[in-house]
Parts: structure tokens; C-alpha cells; sequence
């Protein structure tokens, strides 16, 4: 996933189509809580002139991250949609401060997977939950003195400890 400058402006008349699959493994060292990631598959095509290279890419692959409730393993497939452009010369064009997809290019090469990566680092959920229905791994529903309910459950359910007071307001 690396483009040479002088690669880049002998393509610009052809243009450049992107379909390759990338290792993104060491991914899982930078962040722990993705315990396995396929690999990646990079599609799309990138717009050249002299002055920049715009790519328009599509990523896509799944990891398996732990449930937030019960640390269970949950594919979590993702297809990210993005498009980065790479100043090949310096312009006041661009404000690349606030802009944070369009990147100045140091040295004579372009590479795009540490913008792949970042990508997916950004595209892990906060929260991710398991079907219970199907998980034999899942965590107990109920045990001694506990159960897990729902809020409906909660709302319709009287507390034994003031099941009494209830006949206090009973007219008869």
C-alpha cells in the first residue's frame, strides 16, 4: 500500500484501482481488547494530479471484541468508507489543521496503512453485546437470591417487603 511520487504521476493518466487484502494483526498489541482481526480487504480508486493524490477506498473485514456484559467473543463485521488526500506539494489550498483527511506528504513516498489502521482503530464500538439467545458462554440470568430483570419487569413486580402495605390503602 505504498506509492512512490514518481509512481503516482506515471499512473495519472491511467488512473489507480486499489484491491488488495492487508495484515492488520498488530493491531491487536495496540489495542487489547481486539483478540482477533481477519484480514483486510482494501478496495477502491485513487484520483491523481500534480498536486495531490485523492484516494476514495473502502475497508473491510470483522474482529472479534468482548462482549461488554459478559466478555464473551462477538464478531463485529466493518466496512468503512473514506477518502484521504495527500498534498503532493505545499498549498494554501488546504487547511490542515482542521482538515483530517487531507494530509501533507513527507519524503517521497505514500503509504496508506497507517491510515487504514486508524481507521479501523476509530470504527471499535465504546459497547458491543452478544446475543444471549445463543451463547452458551454467556453470563447466568439468575442465581441465589438474584435474577436479572427488565425494566417492565421491575415496574410490574412488588417488593415482597411492602406487600403488606398495599392492603393498608385497600378500601373495603
Amino acid at each position: 500500500m505504498k506509492w512512490t511520487i514518481n509512481q503516482l504521476n506515471q499512473l495519472a493518466r491511467n488512473g489507480l484501482m486499489v484491491e488488495e487484502t492487508v495484515d492488520v494483526k498488530d493491531l491487536m498489541e495496540l489495542d487489547k481488547s481486539i483478540r482477533e482481526i481477519s484480514p483486510v480487504q482494501v478496495t477502491g480508486r485513487a484520483d491523481l494530479s500534480s498536486t495531490k493524490a485523492s484516494f476514495h477506498i473502502t475497508i473491510s473485514g470483522s474482529m472479534i471484541l468482548p462482549c461488554s456484559r459478559t466478555l464473551v467473543d462477538v464478531k463485529f463485521p466493518f466496512e468503512i468508507r473514506t477518502t484521504e488526500t495527500f498534498l503532493l506539494r505545499e498549498t494554501s489550498e488546504y487547511d490542515l489543521e482542521s482538515d483530517e483527511d487531507v494530509h501533507q506528504v513527507r519524503g517521497e513516498v505514500i503509504d496508506l496503512l497507517p491510515l487504514i489502521k486508524e481507521n479501523i482503530l476509530l470504527e471499535i464500538p465504546i459497547q458491543i453485546f452478544c446475543d444471549d439467545s445463543n451463547s452458551e458462554d454467556a453470563a447466568p440470568q439468575s442465581g441465589q437470591d438474584w435474577e436479572v430483570i427488565t425494566e417492565d419487569d421491575r415496574k410490574n413486580k412488588i417488593d415482597p417487603r411492602l406487600a403488606g402495605l398495599a392492603k393498608f390503602f385497600e378500601d373495603e
